[in-house]
């Protein structure tokens, strides 16, 4: 990736967002297990957390969109780290006072949730500035690069340290990881230049609006949205199935998890030349059909113990080398569509519906799990997976040979 040895802005940039997703991972990890194994929660309890997690993604990307459009956006992402360290410090102290609760951890997962959407909504609109249009491609995969080496290391790491130091210690150490993602993003010196004033002030849904008249941006939307809201009733069943009901160890999860992250390594690594090869539209089925297949057979791994926890890191891996080049050629692919004097809002309009269901997912996969086990709640959360991909598989996106194919006229003229 020959941007990261030439730009240092974006090098220290990228350092940073590695750090911040690391935190994530463990974050996301160790926030049900804090509420698993400290306050003995079940799939409702655990569902609580998620949900809290997940419900600024109904609330505030649009606003966040629609206010980050006129403002630079690192001093912000840094803010927002900053917020997100000062939440997560806020649960072992909490422990030590031995005033840990569902509600309070919930707390903490809305804060966390709530911070990490305007920052992500600002880092998607803050790279195509920071490198030039030629380096946007590697530059992405840089920064999937990055997001699976965390996931290779995330959960692992996120298991050990509530194995070995307890779930509160954990997320003292998570808290910290934020401290260095401001720091690294703080070092990216490169001057932002101040958003352009439109001639026309853009309404709060406006974003909303360019993702739903575009053609790719709707299949692209469809499919994410179907896609989360089923990996939120998998993941919200998963650690109950394997934790509680197959006995596998906290430590053993997280670990079978990071073969998610192992296998979206590789996948990122050979997205751009699969694409170069195959077209941008075939690759992108194909990354799909590993993301959202694999994980069909997760329902049906019949074993207990260390067997199921190598059975389940198998299949994440499979379904992470998918996921992996999936998520550098969407994130692509929208950032070229995407009119540049709108990228902040179009990706909050795009964020209010793909993001919006992972609340609704996870208290459906809490009721679903309470009603009919585990077990088939895992099962429902992966068939949803599966149906998600076939907007893109059966629609327009399939038959593209380059992102450029996808960008409306009117951008084209714009730019």
């Amino acid at each position: 990736m020959h941007v990261l040895r030439r730009d240092r802005d974006f090098r220290r940039f990228w350092a940073g967002h590695t750090v911040s997703v690391m935190g994530a991972d463990i974050t996301y990890i160790a926030l049900p297990l804090v509420a698993t194994l400290l306050l003995d929660a079940g799939a409702a309890g655990v569902a609580t957390v998620a949900t809290a997690t997940f419900l600024p993604s109904i609330l505030l990307p649009l606003l966040a969109g629609h206010w980050l459009e006129g403002r630079r956006r690192r001093g912000i992402m840094i803010g927002a780290d900053l917020v997100r360290a000062a939440a997560l410090a806020a649960v072992p102290l909490a422990y030590l006072f031995d005033g840990l609760s569902i509600p309070l951890l919930a707390a903490v997962a809305f804060t966390m949730g709530a911070a990490s959407t305007v920052f992500d909504i600002g880092a998607f609109a803050y790279v195509p500035t920071l490198v030039d249009d030629d380096d946007l491609g590697q530059a992405n995969q840089a920064m999937q690069g990055s997001t699976t080496a965390a996931q290779v290391t995330g959960p692992g790491l996120a298991g050990l340290l509530v194995q070995f130091l307890g779930p509160a210690v954990a997320l003292a150490v998570d808290a910290v990881s934020y401290l260095g993602s401001a720091l690294g993003i703080a070092g990216a010196k490169r001057p932002e230049a101040p958003p352009a004033t439109p001639a026309v002030k853009a309404g709060l849904f406006s974003g909303l609006g360019v993702v739903l008249r575009n053609p790719f941006l709707r299949l692209m939307t469809a499919h994410a949205a179907l896609y989360n809201a089923g990996a939120q009733i998998l993941m919200v069943n998963l650690v109950v199935l394997a934790v509680t009901d197959r006995g596998l160890g906290p430590g053993w999860y997280g670990v079978a998890l990071s073969g998610t992250g192992a296998g979206a390594f590789l996948g990122t690594m050979i997205a751009l030349r699969a694409a170069a090869r195959l077209g941008y539209g075939r690759a992108f089925a194909t990354a799909l059909a590993f993301s959202t297949g694999t994980p069909l057979l997760l329902a049906f791994v019949p074993w207990s113990g260390g067997a199921f926890g190598i059975a389940l890191g198998v299949l994440q891996f499979a379904a992470g080398f998918g996921l992996g080049a999936a998520n550098v050629l969407s994130v692509t692919l929208r950032q070229v569509v995407m009119p540049k004097g709108a990228l902040a809002r179009s990706n909050g309009g795009y964020r209010l519906i793909t993001f919006g269901v992972l609340p609704i997912g996870a208290a459906v996969g809490g009721v679903l799990g309470e009603a009919i086990g585990s077990r088939w709640g895992v099962g429902a959360g992966t068939l949803l997976m599966a149906v998600s991909a076939l907007p893109m598989v059966l629609g327009r996106i399939r038959r593209l040979r380059t992102p450029a194919d996808a960008r409306p006229a009117e951008v084209v003229t714009a730019a």
